[in-house]
């Protein structure tokens, strides 16, 4: 028999109540999170863009800047220039090029003068007995030398005024390098001025120039203002402010890149227009920038980036210290031919050194084969000096 269950309604505390469909409101993201995820966005493409030096630094501090250029991916290279591409292809062509056997080479010594040299006789000893060995080349900007050495006799060349700071300078040792060039003997080409002198014998300096694998050109990067201050925007697009670069004028270089020192006219052209004495209200002096950058851009790994003829910059002037008669002795030739660490200083508010070994062929060296500068005054302490010079 079949029991009729019938429902019956009990207390409230008894009745379920069940969950109705849920309607779930639609969801509004809040405004100012999609407008500032878009302006993050905005400048991130902007400051890959454009250098970073430009739009993105002014929001930055110097430091915040760098790190933001380190985090971003490098920016695509641009496209070189026609005038670029043609100056390259000759530079590569030159420097690839296999080296001529040259059975005796010779190191040109390139004179840089306003006249007379005061230390012909000091030369003369150290070139004696070397004849087949060098070669000399005088370029006398103001007056006709009197020469008292043979090894100077008739070896000026056709000289024009220089002007310390302007592209006279440069111009003078470009027609140096042409007149040195002719003669195809000469592998390796030092220039120096009229207060320099040499701290070895010539066997020393000979061999290590002539069988050395690089240039010795003074070479480093100065972010302050004489430095990088001293970059002209006109100078782009070929050369931009991270490769401008500053040394020392006195250089020694191989035969190589002698010839593509005088092959060189696009990156010449930009230093004789924009790095000038007061153009734009600076002071850019083309012998301390022109090679330094220029060697920077075409072959950077075939510089030494110290200069081997030394100066002492210890005073702190706008010039180098200058020797007196009484300031050569045998303990100032052994200091100076000792120093084996190069060091450069910026020219920023907190100056920073920079400090790198002197390495011939790999092997740690002293650094300077030449030194300036040297009053005339001190010629025979030096010729007394230079006939206990030792051989090592």
């Amino acid at each position: 028999m079949k029991t009729n269950h019938a429902w019956r309604l009990g207390s409230m505390a008894d009745l379920q109540i069940l969950p109705g469909p849920r309607h779930r409101p639609s969801f509004k993201r809040p405004r100012w999170i999609i407008i500032l995820v878009s302006l993050v966005t905005i400048f991130l493409l902007c400051a890959y863009i454009f250098p970073p030096h430009t739009a993105a630094c002014y929001l930055f501090s110097n430091r915040g800047c760098k790190a933001l250029s380190d985090w971003l991916p490098p920016s695509p290279e641009r496209e070189w220039t026609d005038e670029e591409v043609a100056s390259h292809v000759v530079f590569k062509e030159i420097l690839n090029a296999p080296s001529a056997k040259i059975v005796n080479p010779k190191i040109a010594f390139m004179f840089l003068s306003p006249g007379s040299l005061p230390f012909e006789k000091l030369w003369d000893r150290f070139f004696q007995g070397h004849e087949s060995q060098f070669s000399v080349y005088v370029h006398a900007s103001k007056e006709r030398p009197v020469h008292v050495s043979r090894y100077f006799m008739n070896r000026d060349i056709r000289s024009d005024q220089v002007v310390w700071g302007k592209i006279s300078m440069i111009d003078a040792e470009r027609r140096l390098l042409a007149n040195a060039l002719q003669d195809p003997g000469n592998q390796h080409f030092v220039l120096l001025s009229d207060s320099c002198v040499p701290l070895h014998t010539f066997d020393y300096i000979y061999n290590y120039l002539v069988y050395s694998n690089i240039s010795y050109v003074d070479c480093f990067k100065d972010p302050g203002p004489h430095g990088n201050g001293r970059y002209s925007e006109h100078m782009l697009p070929e050369v931009e402010m991270k490769d401008f670069r500053k040394g020392a004028q006195w250089f020694t270089v191989t035969r190589k890149h002698a010839m593509i020192v005088m092959a060189d006219n696009l990156y010449y052209t930009k230093f004789r227009d924009y790095c000038k004495p007061g153009l734009d209200g600076k002071n850019c002096i083309a012998d301390e920038h022109y090679i330094p950058t220029f060697f920077h851009l075409i072959d950077p790994g075939g510089i030494s980036n110290w200069s081997v003829t030394h100066v002492d910059w210890s005073e702190k002037k706008w010039h180098p210290k200058s020797y007196r008669a009484q300031d050569i002795t045998h303990e100032l030739q052994q200091n100076i031919t000792s120093i084996d660490l190069s060091t450069h200083v910026t020219s920023t508010d907190k100056p920073v050194q920079m400090v790198q070994e002197c390495l011939w062929n790999g092997i740690k060296r002293p650094c300077y084969l030449f030194a300036r500068k040297f009053y005339p005054e001190t010629l025979n302490n030096l010729l007394q000096l230079f006939s206990n010079y030792s051989t090592i």
